[in-house]
């Protein structure tokens, strides 16, 4: 599926320490990915990547950024809530069909999934 993955590293030519990974299709950045090593959380390197998503998805022409997320996770929703993101309703045929994939491998038994967006123009 098109899309972009972003890279944070300690140094010019270290190992990654996270990624962001952005779906695109029909129109729509999607941010399916975001994972950032242990031992580098509450350093700062998620939120950098969320925002040169960000960044890079307005650069690609996008005025909106969506994701689906866990809510009961701490560290989910409300992280994304400090990064500019609400919880909105799936409107489009690519959400819709990312609630039933979730539905039919079963994420739902983890806790209430739900879908936010946050707006780049």
């Amino acid at each position: 599926m098109p899309g972009f993955v972003l890279v944070a590293s300690e140094m010019r030519d270290s190992d990654p320490v996270g990624f962001v990974h952005v779906i695109e299709t029909a129109g729509i950045a999607h941010l399916e990915q975001l994972s950032v090593l242990p031992q580098y959380s509450r350093r700062g390197v998620g939120r950098a990547l969320v925002e040169s998503a960000k960044t890079e998805s307005r650069s690609r022409g996008y005025s909106e950024l969506t994701l689906r997320t866990f809510d009961d996770v701490p560290w989910n929703a409300s992280f994304y809530s400090t990064a500019g993101f609400v919880e909105i309703e799936p409107a489009s045929p690519f959400h819709g069909d990312l609630v039933r994939i979730e539905s039919e491998i079963g994420l739902n038994r983890y806790g209430r999934r739900f879908q936010m967006a946050v707006q780049l123009a």
